[in-house]
């Protein structure tokens, strides 16, 4: 039973209607490696509207679309020309047009990245810019004739190259291909929202905007000590000025219908900085936290990341994201050592969490990261690991063509969609069964977070809202554990002995080694059950 003085308590209740991103599970889609319409080996449009009942049956209320929009592709299409386009490599905007359509047919929302911090060198604006110092787009971008000692993210030197034709230095806080907004500039500010508004006006649910904490600059360019001891500017750039970007960002979405959402890669790792990205509701609806994403196999770690959330969130009645990986990062079975049992447990951690998910397309097959050799990665900064592509069926090429700009991950053909559809004790089937009691739980949408410290080596936490309740039960150590709980519990999910189809087992006190079990009240958890019992 628990201990007295033991209980944290995270009430995260919500009065009135809910919006439909505060409950959604969202899926990432890496549109070059999901799915390829035309056999060329490169993912496309079209090839994510073939698979979208995958989605469907997995039961995804909204997806992510990565950019698509027309780019020389030296950094994987976040260096944009138009962003109002679709590259051909990736179809046409009526291909778009198609998805949206048949996502929103289905139910699903639809989010596309946003990418205000930066063009591409090719931009006409810029191109414009770099022309002449009297040019009108000059000042669209930032110029300097001495360049600062802020350097630039993955490992790309200073954040300022000079050009020769004007004999200035121009500022990129990321590649010297990605030259900075100046979004101070009032027609910088015009032309991008007018971008925002080409994606509302076609129905889009959303955004997900890069680099975020990035868009407001000091403008006295001083040196920061914390560059001289090799930190990027961009994970600690946080001025004021952005906040005010973000709330007339915030306004032009709310003077659309539908509850379109803001979705924030707010890349500071403090949570104390991030919140106020949250404004007084006023400015992003959603952040990413990006703390779970370099989270060892650790309870304590995973507590105190937890709590932390909880402690900072909760009081400014700011809604938690949660992911455990993405197309920046390794796999999450690759982090935690190749281990299946593991895996399995994290997908029961993420799906039980309070707060909106986001889970990167393969993470539900429990997909490894690329092995590769420095010559065979595409992507300069070698995140090429997690991007391989989505293995759609059991044998070669797993319906892709026959060269895939990237490799398959390991074991593709036992890890393929077909292979685990098959299989219903798979990672595939664990994640189906803990979306599906996610959707029939308000509990598990909307409810409290109470951390429960039961046993050393042991993640407990309660959720609860009303009479309806659960307890997550998570093993990390290598060894069974005893955890007695007061009163009587059944097994609605079991991530090692899955029972998909099966009758709920009673719990009996004991967790295995790395596992993680979803718990309910006995008395409850036949008429949960029942709730989520149908599986075809």
């Amino acid at each position: 039973m628990t201990r007295p003085g033991t209980e944290r308590e995270s009430t995260g209740s919500r009065p009135g209607r809910h919006p439909w991103w505060l409950s959604a599970v969202c899926y990432e889609v890496y549109p070059r490696s999901f799915g390829d319409s035309d056999q060329d080996g490169n993912g496309d449009l079209e090839g994510a509207r073939q698979h979208l009942d995958h989605l469907e049956w997995l039961g995804i209320d909204c997806i992510w679309i990565c950019p698509f929009y027309p780019s020389p592709m030296r950094d994987n299409g976040y260096d944009i020309t138009d962003f109002c386009g679709v590259d051909p490599q990736f179809g046409t905007m009526a291909d778009f047009d198609r998805l949206l359509a048949d996502a929103h047919a289905r139910g699903m929302k639809v989010i596309v990245d946003w990418v205000p911090n930066h063009t591409s060198s090719d931009h006409p604006w810029f191109v414009e810019a770099r022309s002449a110092r009297e040019s009108a787009r000059r000042e669209w971008y930032y110029w300097r004739d001495e360049p600062n000692n802020w350097r630039a993210a993955l490992g790309a030197g200073s954040t300022w190259t000079l050009d020769e034709q004007t004999e200035q230095y121009y500022l990129h806080f990321f590649y010297a291909s990605q030259p900075d907004l100046n979004w101070y500039h009032p027609d910088v500010e015009a032309a991008m929202h007018q971008t925002l508004r080409f994606w509302l006006d076609r129905g889009v649910d959303g955004f997900r905007i890069d680099s975020t904490q990035c868009l407001g600059k000091d403008l006295t360019f001083a040196d920061d000590d914390r560059c001289l001891a090799g930190e990027a500017i961009n994970k600690i750039n946080d001025h004021p000025y952005t906040h005010e970007i973000l709330r007339k960002v915030r306004r032009l979405t709310d003077s659309y219908d539908g509850d379109r959402v803001l979705v924030g890669e707010v890349n500071l790792r403090q949570e104390a900085r991030i919140v106020q990205y949250y404004g007084s509701g006023d400015e992003l609806q959603l952040t990413f936290n990006f703390p779970p994403l370099d989270a060892p196999w650790d309870p304590i770690v995973w507590r105190m990341i937890i709590a932390e959330i909880e402690r900072r969130l909760g009081p400014a009645d700011a809604w938690p994201v949660w992911t455990l990986s993405n197309h920046d990062n390794s796999r999450l079975r690759t982090r935690y050592g190749g281990s299946i049992r593991r895996t399995r447990a994290a997908a029961v951690l993420l799906l039980t969490l309070r707060g909106t998910v986001f889970l990167y397309q393969g993470e539900e097959l429990g997909l490894r990261d690329l092995d590769l050799r420095r010559s065979e990665m595409v992507d300069p900064a070698g995140r090429d690991g997690s991007r391989g592509p989505i293995p759609w069926t059991a044998d070669p090429p797993h319906g892709w063509g026959p060269s895939p700009w990237l490799p398959f991950p390991p074991d593709a053909g036992t890890e393929s969609v077909e292979a685990q559809r098959a299989d219903d004790d798979s990672v595939l089937h664990l994640y189906r069964r803990l979306i599906r009691i996610r959707h029939s739980s308000r509990a598990l949408r909307y409810g409290s977070w109470t951390d429960l410290d039961l046993r050393p080596g042991v993640l407990a936490y309660r959720r609860r809202l009303g009479e309806e309740e659960f307890v997550v039960l998570i093993n990390f150590m290598d060894a069974d554990r005893e955890v007695p709980l007061e009163g009587d519990w059944q097994v609605h999910v079991d991530s090692v002995a899955f029972q998909g189809k099966g009758e709920l087992a009673p719990y009996h006190g004991v967790v295995a080694a790395e596992q993680a079990l979803l718990l309910a009240p006995a008395s409850a958890a036949g008429r949960a059950q029942t709730d989520v019992a149908t599986e075809d």
